[in-house]
């Protein structure tokens, strides 16, 4: 038997950062959105009782350090699954980019598993297992506008973003989550006001949305890898309605309501660097 998920990339349209806690995880306040570009999961049983991940991409582990493999082993484990399975993932989104990618195919595997395995696991249950894994797979189960708070483990669904189109610009530079926290001295950050943007989307009022977009961590990276500036800085000279970094970075996303100027964004962008993707926001 096969059956098919898919995993779509999600922006942070707000990212706050408010103080770091007992625990050492820092205390955030988002709002997150999912777009239109996506890997691709195809899950097959497999008689013998072993877990098997396949993917295009060569240089990403397989085993146990994957995302989609810590899920499959963690259902097997607490539900005492005997069967064997392969999840083969196609790589779409870019990897350590702040775009939530192995985050996205956590969540997918959780979500194909539990219907794969008929074990009618709630949405609740699904996201308990899956902040096991990282703190973005309760948002990726959701994959809707939503505002999340605490390390990531609570999320409430809003109103859908205004649709727009967003070019993704990914320089040629990995960012470690970790080690950018690392660098966090909460004080010194810029904090958005994302009480502001969850009320501009609730209202679909698309231009307060971009005028209370913002991300605390996005001048720390600058600080440790000036790309992302100059990328930012690009797509503001080239027409982009607004733009910021997603995540921890380092990929910079544009908004724009009209095609033709996402379009001339992309194509400029196109000869700075190697990933540029055009996609649409979802609905």
């Amino acid at each position: 038997m096969e059956i098919y998920e898919k995993a779509p990339a999600k922006i942070n349209l707000g990212l706050d950062i408010l103080y770091k806690r007992p625990d050492q995880y820092h205390e955030l306040k988002m709002v997150m959105a999912s777009i239109d570009l996506a890997d691709h999961l195809k899950f097959e049983t497999l008689p013998t009782d072993e877990i098997i991940v396949e993917t295009n991409k060569a240089f990403l582990p397989v085993d146990k350090r994957n995302n989609v493999y810590q899920a499959a082993e963690l259902l097997k484990q607490r539900y005492h699954i005997k069967k064997g399975i392969k999840i083969s993932i196609e790589k779409n989104i870019p990897v350590a980019a702040g775009l939530g990618g192995g985050s996205s195919d956590c969540a997918a595997a959780l979500r194909g598993l539990n219907r794969l395995w008929q074990l009618d696991l709630s949405l609740g249950e699904l996201v308990d297992l899956g902040m096991q894994v990282g703190t973005d797979v309760p948002y990726c189960l959701y994959g809707t506008t939503s505002a999340v708070f605490g390390k990531g483990e609570i999320v409430q669904p809003i109103e859908s973003m205004p649709q727009c189109w967003v070019v993704l610009v990914k320089p040629k530079i990995s960012v470690s989550t970790r080690k950018i926290f690392q660098l966090v001295d909460v004080a010194q950050l810029f904090h958005p006001d994302i009480d502001e943007l969850i009320a501009a989307i609730q209202a679909k009022d698309y231009l307060q949305m971009q005028k209370h977009m913002g991300n605390s961590l996005e001048q720390v990276t600058i600080d440790k890898y000036p790309i992302v500036a100059k990328v930012k800085d690009k797509m503001l000279q080239f027409g982009a309605d607004v733009a910021l970094m997603s995540g921890s970075g380092p990929t910079v996303f544009a908004l724009c309501q009209k095609y033709s100027r996402a379009q001339r964004i992309y194509n400029a962008l196109k000869g700075f660097c190697e990933e540029v993707y055009l996609v649409r926001t979802l609905p």
